[in-house]
This record gives C-alpha cells, sequence and structure tokens, in this order.
C-alpha cells in the first residue's frame, strides 16, 4: 500500500499500531528509551485501517499485524522479532543512525 511505502521510506524507524495495544505501547517506548523518536502510525484511527493491516501482512508480518516495526526501510518485525534484537545487542546497531533525532 502506497501510505505505508511512503511513511516507510520517509522516516528512520515507523511503528504501525493500534491506539489500544499494549505491546504497541511497549516497543514505542523502548526505542524511546533508546533515544530514538519513532513515527508511530495508529492504524485503527486511519479509515484504511483494514487495508493497511492486510497490506503489513503481505509485507510479512505475522499475527497480530501490530505493532509492525519498520527501521531504515526495512521490515524488522513485531515485538517478539524488535525484542531478541535489543536483548542480543543488534537493535542498537540498526537504530545507532537515528539516535538522539528529534524526527527521523
Amino acid at each position: 500500500m502506497e501510505k505505508i511505502s511512503r511513511l516507510v521510506s520517509e522516516n528512520g524507524v515507523v511503528i504501525f499500531s493500534k491506539s489500544t495495544c499494549c505491546l504497541c505501547y511497549a516497543v514505542n517506548i523502548l526505542f524511546q528509551e533508546l533515544t530514538v523518536r519513532p513515527v508511530v502510525y495508529a492504524i485503527d484511527k486511519d479509515p484504511e485501517g483494514r487495508e493497511m493491516e492486510k497490506a503489513l501482512f503481505r509485507l510479512g508480518c505475522s499475527a497480530p499485524a501490530v505493532p509492525a516495526v519498520f527501521i531504515g526501510g526495512k521490515l524488522v518485525g513485531s515485538t517478539n522479532e524488535v525484542m531478541s534484537l535489543h536483548l542480543s545487542g543488534s537493535l542498537v546497531t540498526l537504530i545507532k543512525p537515528y539516535q538522539g533525532l528529534l524526527s527521523n
């Protein structure tokens, strides 16, 4: 979907989320604690949200489709993938270009 592609290509770190998703909130807080200010896009607030969720599935997101985290234009995955990267120390390497920036 064009909206997803545009957001991902224009911003360093993007989290597609739902406003009531506690895992989305946790992933967002993790990035903020690592001094990254991700663009958080709540698909449940978008009239095309269902289509966006289907598009995220097609891109490779697992069920549920949110949080869907993109870093540097590439799909990293959901909570499990982000937390695994964080615990292994690999997440810091991926986000280094975006740390300390007020907007990505």
